[in-house]
């Protein structure tokens, strides 16, 4: 492995090691309330699998050196107009689910086609897209829409027994489900490898006859299709669509992103580090409730510090990667 590897790797490498250090402390400080066992690991992904999900859609459009502030007014759009559909019309999920993973992707689209075609700011245009999206969602439902219908029979069939009395819950398994195919997708496909050179440098790609446009405007759409699929999984996790939900959850899959260690300058990071960046909230958050003490408030101050750390670190990699040789 040649030294610009190794200093790629750097930043997951750090990762990791603080997750397991994470988990090795909450393991050791409550093993007598079982924190060590399966069903604590199994939440770790049932707790947060909208996260994990919108944090997959995040880390492709940063490779490619956008940003989508976008995700969170998204999830609660699709959150509402999935409970509206099949518990107010009597929608089908097949029809009902298939129809808000369509509005996703279309409002990601339309925001890419604005970013890219318009030359206008990432930032911006998603900023008004969130805008858009949460107003969207409190103009259809200023309330929580309770699911009565197909909830449970949705969840009953996509949970993966897996003896001993435990399931791999419907939520965690289309988190699950979705990593495998981002990473294959961010890796393995043509699609992926355009994805890392527009973020890397989008002059040498257009020069090179990348297909940038197509490009920009598929990450965005896929962005925005992640996030619909985090609003589906809200709801079957709530069994409830609510305006309000996946507030603030743009800056945490940012958050979970930049842990893993994804630059936000685009072009360097893998799937499987925002995959370790969610975990670590997962591993946070539940230590704070076994400590019983701490509001989960602590859990963004925590998350803060070591964004904070990431940054600094990932500042100092590209510090020495300008450095001028002797």
């Amino acid at each position: 492995m040649n030294l610009r590897v190794l200093k790629r790797n750097i930043p997951f490498a750090a990762t990791a090691v603080v997750c397991v250090l994470l988990y090795v402390f909450g393991a050791v400080q409550f093993y007598d309330e079982n924190f060590f066992s399966l069903r604590v690991f199994i939440n770790f992904f049932y707790d947060n699998a909208f996260l994990g999900i919108a944090a997959i859609g995040m880390t492709f459009v940063i490779l490619s050196g956008g940003i989508d502030l976008s995700v969170g007014g998204v999830v609660g759009l699709v959150s509402v107009l999935l409970a509206i559909l099949m518990e107010n019309h009597g929608a089908p999920p097949v029809i009902a689910i298939p129809l808000v993973l369509l509005l996703g992707a279309g409002l990601g689209t339309v925001m890419g086609v604005f970013v890219h075609y318009f030359a206008l700011p990432a930032f911006l245009v998603t900023l008004a897209g969130m805008f858009f999206a949460r107003g969207m969602a409190l103009v259809l439902q200023y309330e929580s829409v309770p699911i009565t219908k197909h909830v449970d029979s949705i969840n009953s069939t996509l949970s993966l027994p897996l003896g001993s009395g435990l399931q791999l819950p419907s939520s965690a398994l289309i988190y699950l489900g979705a990593f495998v195919l981002a990473l294959w997708l961010a890796h393995f496909t043509r699609f992926g490898r355009n994805v890392y050179a527009v973020g890397g440098n989008e002059q040498s790609a257009t020069l090179m006859g990348l297909p940038v446009a197509r490009t920009r405007v598929g990450v965005y759409t896929l962005s925005g299709f992640c996030a619909a699929l985090a609003g589906v999984t809200y709801s079957l996790y709530t069994s409830s669509g609510n305006p309000n939900a996946g507030m603030g959850l743009e800056l945490d899959a940012i958050a979970a992103a930049v842990i893993g260690g994804t630059l936000l300058s685009g072009g360097v990071g893998y799937l499987a580090g925002t995959f370790v960046g969610v975990l670590i909230f997962g591993i946070i958050q539940t230590t704070i409730i076994f400590q019983g003490t701490l509001s989960s408030w602590w859990t963004k101050i925590v998350v803060g510090g070591l964004l904070l750390l990431f940054i600094l670190l990932q500042k100092g990699i590209q510090a020495k990667k300008l450095r001028p040789k002797n």
